[in-house]
């Protein structure tokens, strides 16, 4: 299953800075708004050392990392809901992505031009929600007005779906995400809200763009008045340094590269903290299929069972599904290959309940 996720803020806050450092592609950047007009989109190799691993005792003809795409949006201003700016080209982007990073200056620089004329990550934070809030309440109100006269007119359904449409209004109208909107059944709000594909209803990650100093601190007061800010919603803020991030994404030797970031006291790149936190808001988990032909990573949603799992390579292995031969990571690193696992019984036999684990190796049964 592919994974997009969506890099939004304002305009010079270090997004597309931030883009061409964990991205194979460049977008240009410049010290001016709106330098990013069409959504770049880059394709990031998710890293993971148990493929390296696999490929040692595997030694297969090729292997294939799971991928997640990172799309640089145009910035936002204040009015884009209106259609200020870029406003509706950016939203309309917004729509189509999985998850949001939503990336917060958090570095004093008169070098580079704020588009409000001052560093103040919590009412940046808050224009754009703000705007997506109101986009949001204005496409609750149009639902509204389809199901309201079928209510009246005693629709079970439509009463239904209008209680749901009325709870988000009445959050969105208190200045708060659709995402806060709790307790809902699952199934009814989707019929209710489903086909709206709610702007603040997407899962957030906070990226505090600091300094170079801030970095090895690992914060400084803008990200803590940003934590402060954000701490209601219960939302994960990565602290990283786009500026450094430019520089890691320079260097191609590994060994470099960790001696690059002991530098910076840190353990790992600002894209490994990012992909890791992305696969955490989203419930991913990643499998293995692995044969001489081909080592290779799956993206599955946790909780998945086995026929799911077989259907994102194909979607006759889940419809034929039969059973699926699993073993698990730790015990293929241990015994180093199929045959050894099979013969010191480490290979399970496991049917359509089968819930997959992270990591686990597996081959598919199916007949169409």
């Amino acid at each position: 299953m592919g994974l997009q996720c969506g890099i939004v803020g304002l305009p010079n806050v270090g997004k597309s800075t931030l883009f061409s450092a964990i991205s194979s592609n460049k977008a240009e950047a410049a010290n001016y708004p709106f330098c990013t007009i069409e959504p770049n989109v880059g394709v990031v190799t998710v890293p993971d050392n148990r493929l390296t691993i696999l490929e040692s005792l595997v030694n297969p003809q090729r292997v294939l990392p799971t991928v997640i795409e990172f799309v640089d949006i145009a910035g936002l201003v204040k009015g884009a809901s209106q259609g200020a700016g870029l406003g509706n080209k950016f939203l309309a982007n917004i729509r189509e992505v999985d998850a949001i990073i939503h990336v917060v200056r958090c570095f004093a620089d008169d070098n580079i031009v704020h588009v409000e004329g001052r560093v103040n990550p919590v009412s940046d934070k808050e224009i754009i929600d703000f705007e997506l809030q109101l986009k949001d309440l204005e496409s609750i109100d149009k639902k509204i007005q389809k199901v309201e006269r079928s209510a009246k007119a005693g629709d079970a359904k439509a009463r239904a779906q209008l209680a749901i449409l009325l709870q988000y209004k009445k959050t969105l109208e208190e200045g708060k995400s659709a995402r806060t909107v709790q307790g809902l059944d699952a199934e009814a709000k989707f019929d209710a809200v489903g086909d709206l594909c709610l702007l603040t209803d997407k899962p957030v990650i906070y990226v505090a763009n600091v300094d170079e100093n801030s970095i090895q601190a690992g914060t400084n007061e803008y990200v803590e008045q940003l934590r402060e800010a954000v701490a209601i919603e219960g939302a994960e803020i990565i602290v990283v340094c786009a500026a450094v991030e430019a520089q890691i994404s320079e260097i191609e030797e590994e060994e470099e590269r960790q001696m690059f970031l002991e530098e910076y006291g840190l353990t790992e790149s600002g894209l490994s903290k990012l992909i890791r936190a992305s696969y955490a808001l989203l419930n991913l988990i990643t499998y293995f299929t692995a044969g001489v032909k081909e080592v290779r990573a799956w993206t599955i949603q946790k909780g998945w069972k086995a026929p799911q799992a077989a259907g994102v390579i194909h979607t006759d292995f889940e419809r034929g599904f039969i059973r699926a031969e699993v073993i698990r990571f730790a015990d293929y690193e241990q015994y180093k290959s199929e045959a050894a696992c099979k013969e010191a019984g480490k290979m399970g036999v496991e049917g359509k309940e089968y819930v997959v684990n992270d990591g686990d190796i597996m081959h598919f049964r199916f007949n169409v």
